[in-house]
């Protein structure tokens, strides 16, 4: 029987009596509510609109969405940068349906990062539309659109929603079957405007270049509207991905409701070692607090793994009580039906905690939760405030909890709030000059249209890139043009999203007279996660791969019953390709350039779950490596005399673990976007050596960032270390340590002193 109803003030009131809890709060912060800001609607703007929003009760707009329509209404291309659920999408609607219902020829492009999310949007403008009484036609167009309403949407569809995949691969290709789109498209709607960035981000740059030139041989000029949430750069963003001029719009004028983050971190439970119990288990014991108040809550985890994990956690704890379907998973690699279903019944609140990766963080309507709670740093403070903004969204008070990780960038983040809640959000960066994304773009733009001897693409000079592939034989030129001749399809070459081309799918064979598949993932994630032999876990269920198809991208699992999950370790070759540029120091060297890199997967541990997470058994991995090229930034040094190979590498090993958590502090990028690797003796000149390198194939410039503030990253790195209270090394700091000696934490911080010293002469 569930604990008696409270409000989210109520339960912070009892917490800071808790003795289980108030021990781990490191501090509580409030923002209050703040109002709304209002606009007149424009005396321009259609009386059917008016008529749908007084249908909806809003007498008003907000005076970011007033800017938006005046912007439309002038022609001018603009991005509107407010948080979560401040009504961005009338940001756009209203301007393409004023200009629908001013000419009924008019069309739109809606461009959504996700199926899930133009699904969304579909069902609140259909509503819209209802509500104006007007022959308005908007459709969903992507790999789940019925073949047969698919020539309608062509033909008559107003505005056309589609994410970029498909729209690279299925409607680009093909533009000659969409004339009355290309001929009278008036906008393109860019959505989540953030998401697009790292290689995603430069690929969808060059799939917007090709549309624009597709528009401009059909004679039609479309203005873009961007919406997203905060970054730090989203005028520059939007300009590198439309390569056109924005106007910006920052201010948000819809109401805020008060939010409460508490910051929380786990007890020390081994203190020679520095070990924290372990987050995920912190989270399933605040989880079930808020489940037997009645709070309904949203969890992020980092990982597909730790998503289902807290599941099962959470499950096992309440089967006794209540139906399974109040707590929920919601991670991408589960099927679409299954995703709209979590939807549905957390608008509904039939389901009253879900578990999500940041699938969640974009703006899917999921109603109005009351509390969030993150597991761990998310990576960057974008990717935090979207999370946050989960909770609260009907201007309620909200909670979010914070809770920290052993790592070093979780430890400073729940040491020094004011990083997440006062530092501006990062850069999405894209790098649309990457020669590798550029090349295979410009093949698809040749198949769409062919290219005259004086054509440039986008702002790029083709010319010469155009004869290369002519003499790759995938082009042919004739006196006055370059025309496509290859018989492959240059599109479905090309995937947007990752360096892999396919995914893995994942088929159930537990009921041999019906199999099914249950969910998908990229071929990356899959050698450490689908190996044979591996527990992959999907809404709390377990499953064992029996059999791995690399070849076929197929993986065959069987339901099992064990208490235990996998963990799977990447072995990282690196070899420098080019260098771009070096500074020298008298015991340092500085250099940035090309590197190629070999992941090969090696050995899966099986580790227990619940309280202790040890170590049970390992196992061998037998799949091909995968090879990748990109930027690196990377600094050698001499050995410290008197080191050995053993310790130096050590050293090495902690140096690299405490730079790589600091990085996101100076360049303001996801933990994950780079990735640093030692060497003891590197191949190109055989000393110790740091690399920095882009985890993107191509590289997307975030290293090269590295390369210009690399004193002061190791300054701060050394700082961090030093004043870490743990003895030998933990995870806060230089790694978690084997030795019950203090010398690899000692080293790695002479190691660092000595770095310092040097780029510092």
């Amino acid at each position: 029987m569930l604990s008696k109803k409270r409000t989210v003030s109520e339960l912070l009131a009892e917490w800071q009596f808790d003795e289980e809890m108030k021990h781990n709060i490191t501090s509580m912060h409030t923002i209050e509510a703040t109002p709304a800001h209002y606009a007149d609607f424009p005396a321009e703007m259609h009386h059917s609109i008016k008529k749908a929003l007084h249908a909806r009760d809003i007498k008003q707009l907000y005076t970011h969405q007033r800017q938006a329509f005046d912007y439309a209404q002038q022609d001018k291309h603009f991005t509107a940068i407010t948080p979560t659920a401040s009504g961005k999408s009338y940001c756009y609607h209203l301007p393409v349906l004023q200009k629908i219902l001013e000419d009924k020829s008019s069309r739109a492009i809606y461009l959504f990062p996700t199926k899930a999310l133009a699904q969304d949007q579909k069902s609140d403008l259909n509503e819209l539309i209802e509500l104006m009484d007007e022959d308005i036609l908007s459709y969903t167009y992507d790999g789940d659109t019925a073949p047969g309403i698919r020539q309608k949407i062509r033909k008559a569809g107003h505005i056309v929603m589609t994410n970029p995949d498909m729209l690279h691969s299925g409607i680009l290709p093909h533009h000659t079957k969409w004339v009355s789109l290309f001929e009278n498209l008036k906008y393109i709607v860019i959505d989540e405007l953030h998401s697009y960035k790292g290689v995603f981000g430069s690929h969808v740059a060059h799939v917007i270049r090709r549309l624009q030139r597709i528009c401009e041989f059909y004679g039609s000029n479309p203005i873009f509207i961007c919406t997203s949430a905060t970054i730090k750069n989203p005028k520059e963003l939007a300009e590198s991905l439309t390569n056109a001029q924005h106007e910006l719009i920052s201010k948000s004028g819809a109401p805020v409701g008060k939010k409460t983050f508490v910051f929380y971190n786990p007890p020390i439970i081994h203190p020679t070692f520095g070990v924290r119990r372990s987050a995920v288990l912190e989270v399933r014991d605040i989880s079930r607090r808020l489940f037997e108040t009645g709070i309904q809550t949203i969890i992020f985890a980092k990982s597909r793994v730790r998503v289902e994990m807290l599941v099962t956690y959470l499950k096992s704890l309440t089967t006794k009580k209540i139906a399974d379907e109040s707590i929920q998973g919601y991670r991408g690699g589960y099927l679409p039906s299954e995703r709209r279903e979590i939807e549905k019944g957390l608008r509904d609140g039939k389901i009253q905690m879900v578990i999500s990766t940041n699938a969640l963080e974009l703006g899917v309507d999921i109603g109005q939760l009351q509390a969030c709670i993150m597991t761990g740093y998310p990576g960057n403070i974008a990717s935090a405030w979207q999370q946050a903004g989960r909770a609260g969204r009907r201007q309620d008070e909200a909670l979010i909890v914070y809770v920290a990780q052993s790592t070093a960038l979780d430890q400073y983040v729940v040491q020094h709030p004011s990083f997440m809640l006062g530092s501006s959000p990062e850069e999405a960066r894209i790098n649309p000059e990457n020669m590798l994304i550029l090349m295979e773009h410009l093949k698809c733009a040749a198949f769409e249209l062919p290219f005259s001897k004086a054509d440039s693409y986008g702002e790029y000079e083709v010319q010469e890139l155009l004869a290369y592939l002519e003499e790759e034989g995938v082009l042919v030129k004739t006196s006055t043009k370059w025309h496509w001749m290859s018989e492959r399809f240059p599109a479905h070459e090309i995937s947007l999203r990752s360096a892999a081309q396919e995914n893995v799918v994942i088929i159930d064979i537990s009921t041999p007279s019906n199999t099914k598949v249950i969910g998908e993932m990229d071929t990356y994630s899959a050698m450490t996660l689908l190996h044979e032999e591996a527990i992959y876990i999907h809404q709390g269920t377990q499953f064992q791969v029996e059999k791995l198809d690399w070849d076929e991208k197929k993986a065959f699992v069987r339901e099992v019953d064990v208490d235990y999950f996998t963990d799977a370790n990447l072995a990282v070759e690196l070899k420098v390709l080019s260098e771009d540029k070096s500074a020298s120091f008298s015991g340092a060297t500085v250099s940035y350039g090309d590197v190629s890199l070999l992941a090969i997967p090696t050995i899966f541990k099986k580790i227990k779950l619940h309280e202790k997470n040890e170590n049970i058994g390992s196992g061998p991995i037998n799949l091909p490596p995968m090879e990748m090229h990109t930027n690196a930034t990377w600094l050698s040094f001499e050995v410290v005399e008197g080191w050995n190979d053993e310790r130096l590498a050590e050293a090495l090993e902690g140096a690299a673990q405490a730079l790589g958590s600091f990085i996101p502090l100076f360049i303001h990028c996801d933990r994950t976007d780079v990735s640093v690797v030692p060497q003891v003796k590197a191949t190109h000149n055989e000393k110790p050596t740091l690399f920095i390198y882009d985890s993107y194939p191509g590289g997307i410039g975030l290293s090269e960032k590295v390369y210009d503030i690399i004193l002061s990253l190791v300054e701060r790195t050394l700082k961090h270390v030093q004043l870490c209270p743990c003895p030998s090394g933990c995870p806060s700091c230089v790694g978690p340590q084997n030795s019950l000696t203090d010398s690899p934490k000692k080293d790695a911080i002479k190691l660092l002193q000595n770095l310092a010293s040097e780029l510092n002469k």
